[in-house]
């Protein structure tokens, strides 16, 4: 009788199927990615014109090496090269050169200075007994001169263009009176642009003086408050020339502003 063979049991260790890596990390970080663009994309599909621009321009010369900082300079659409932060910074030194008038403390709380989409405006607010003009009147207070002379010696040292523009409230003249807060808004604008093109303003530097009347009230739910009064200063964003060679920084639409008259003589208000 022949012995039968061994039976032999082979046992298999159930073993990993080896290391995965990092592969995961790399979807991970390409959705991340793809995430972070789309936000990017929605947040400037909602920015203004300028930024937009901006940033067009940065990444199409982002060493900086055109003659012009955010723009390489081709196309019409690059027009803009003076950013947010740019005008932030002006802010701050003319804050800082302002503080130097002797009176600046007493009427620091009339000076309002704010990045709109035309660039840092400077608003002079007037105050119910008068800060830089007497209520009705064109005519500057001269006590507080100094710091419009102090804003245009800092502003005369920039490139950019200025336009002036002058605000009323409410109330109006006397029906009979052939002046009204037209010639008065328009009249304070000029008075401030002649001390300062007189003072530091290069003569070429206004590009436009602009009467708004009681238009663009700064609080529409009060229009007779005293700062509804006010001269505004509008440091606008520098515009590149174009190609012709002409300046467009002051009147980008290329139409020919009017000329502001002398100030007339104003009646008293009501």
């Amino acid at each position: 009788m022949t012995a039968k063979p061994p039976i032999l049991i082979i046992k298999k260790k159930g073993g990993h199927g080896g290391h995965h890596g990092g592969a995961w990390k790399v979807a991970y970080a390409d959705f991340v990615t793809a995430m972070m663009a789309l936000f990017i994309v929605l947040w400037l599909m909602n920015t203004s014109k300028q930024i937009q621009e901006a940033v067009s321009g940065y990444f199409k010369d982002p060493k900086g090496s055109s003659r012009t900082p955010g723009s390489d300079m081709k196309g019409a659409g690059e027009n803009f090269i003076v950013t947010t932060d740019n005008m932030d910074k002006l802010k701050d030194q003319l804050q800082s050169a302002l503080r130097q008038v002797p009176n600046f403390n007493a009427i620091s709380h009339q000076i309002e200075m704010t990045v709109t989409n035309e660039g840092l405006r400077i608003e002079l607010l007037e105050s119910a007994h008068g800060t830089f003009f007497d209520s009705g009147s064109a005519k500057l207070n001269p006590a507080n001169e100094d710091l419009l002379i102090k804003l245009a010696q800092e502003l005369g040292k920039l490139p950019n263009k200025i336009a002036i523009e002058g605000h009323t409230d409410a109330k109006p003249y006397v029906p009979s009176s052939n002046y009204s807060n037209w010639e008065l808004s328009a009249d304070r604008a000029n008075s401030a642009r002649r001390l300062m093109q007189a003072k530091g303003l290069r003569p070429d530097q206004v590009t436009q003086v602009r009467g708004y009347a009681d238009n663009k009230l700064r609080k529409p739910d009060d229009p007779l408050d005293p700062s509804n009064r006010r001269v505004s200063l509008i440091v606008e964003y520098i515009v590149k020339e174009s190609s012709s060679g002409e300046d467009h920084s002051s009147n980008p639409t290329g139409h020919e502003e009017p000329s502001a008259q002398a100030p007339a003589k104003a009646p008293a208000k009501e």
